[in-house]
């Protein structure tokens, strides 16, 4: 087996961050907020589980071990949109999916919505986007549903902009997302997009669409995590189809170098973005981190494809070819990065670390932070 150099990814991942030229996206799964002490989707499943009661729960596990959590969601939804009251399609009828669906979302914002434990890595991740001076925006795409992203970058007053204008009650802006550099409503280049596809703790669906409140939602109250594909209101999918599709086209921006982290790669629909930007645009690169072994479905799909990096602990995937890594052959190269025969990387909180230096940025848990030059404090849609 081929050896790949730790040192040498290492040196190559700086100089492609250092390139202003280059579009920067990120997308993040559920890994990314497990250094906070948040739950990833195996622990939110089972958090959820707990609060029910039965006949409930059973149901909930039944389904969630076929479909998953988000699976599971669409299907309650999917049965409460062909029937009602008591009519049931495979022993779960209309009434029971819909208070089911809200039982489950209830339970996820309860979960969620706990003081972190460890701001550190999303602390250290807004420091890199702060100061990352690109041409374009750094895009940060994610699926989770909680806050962190969002309350590091408030903290240190990093402008961005999240597909929703204004503070207690947002409405989201299709128009505004899709403008390009060229239109007189394009948001400039230096607030930072973070875009929620699946929804998340302050996104409240109504019957007039979602809106994003100040704060996250009351109990009682629909969160808006992640509708079904099938009949459902339409103005309370339009944040997820818009979203979806500006991460389709970010992907096939020229220049693209894609971040995947934290992700388990369980959103088929997602991974086709993924997969077809890394086939079909050869100057765009998609490099995704693994906390422990490499994907094996993901393996064979790498080797063929050059522009897909698949980068675990003891081995990776690079220019289509798997190898375990070498040992660095820069001795000083720090612990997060690279320590017990082990690149670090894929742990978030590494990973973030790394950024914040790579680009010369210094933690908010320091007393001052820098802000990018040129840049106004404050977001444009009011939450920072």
């Amino acid at each position: 087996m081929t050896d790949h150099s730790a040192s040498s990814f290492i040196a190559g991942l700086s100089a492609r961050l250092a390139t202003r030229m280059r579009h920067i996206c990120v997308f993040l799964g559920a890994g990314s907020s497990r250094p906070a002490g948040l739950p990833d989707m195996n622990g939110l499943s089972s958090a959820v589980s707990t609060t029910l009661r039965e006949p409930d729960r059973a149901t909930f596990e039944a389904m969630v071990g076929d479909h998953g959590l988000e699976g599971t969601l669409t299907r309650l939804r999917r049965i409460a949109a062909l029937v009602e009251g008591d009519d049931e399609i495979q022993g779960v009828s209309g009434t029971q999916a819909d208070r089911l669906d809200a039982a489950i979302c209830s339970a996820i914002v309860s979960a969620l919505s706990a003081i972190p434990a460890n701001t550190r890595a999303a602390d250290d991740f807004a420091a890199w986007i702060a100061r990352a001076n690109y041409s374009r925006p750094v895009e940060v795409f994610t699926v989770n549903y909680d806050l962190m992203i969002e309350t590091a970058l408030d903290k240190i007053g990093a402008p961005y902009f999240d597909g929703f204008i204004g503070m207690q009650r947002a409405r989201f802006r299709s128009d505004l997302i899709e403008a390009r550099e060229t239109d007189e409503n394009y948001i400039p280049a230096f607030f930072a997009r973070v875009w929620k596809m699946h929804g998340s703790l302050n996104w409240e669906a109504s019957a007039t669409g979602v809106v994003r409140l100040g704060s996250t939602v009351r109990a009682g109250r629909s969160a808006a995590i992640y509708p079904s594909d099938a009949k459902y209101h339409e103005s309370r999918r339009m944040p997820f189809v818009v979203l979806q599709d500006r991460f389709r086209r970010a992907l096939y921006e020229n220049e693209t170098l894609a971040l995947v982290a934290g992700y388990s790669w369980g959103d088929e629909h997602l991974n086709e973005y993924l997969f077809d930007a890394a086939s079909r645009r050869q100057r765009s690169e998609v490099i995704a981190f693994s906390h422990g072994e490499l994907p094996v479905e993901l393996v064979d799909f790498a080797r063929r494809t050059p522009n897909l990096q698949l980068i675990g602990s003891t081995e990776a995937v690079i220019g289509g070819v798997r190898g375990r890594w070498q040992e660095p052959e820069d001795t000083q190269l720090p612990s997060d990065v690279w320590a017990d025969q082990k690149l670090k990387l894929g742990d978030f909180a590494s990973l973030a670390s790394f950024l914040a230096r790579a680009s010369g940025a210094s933690s908010p848990d320091q007393t001052e932070v820098a802000a990018a030059p040129n840049r106004e404090a404050g977001a444009a849609d009011g939450g920072a």
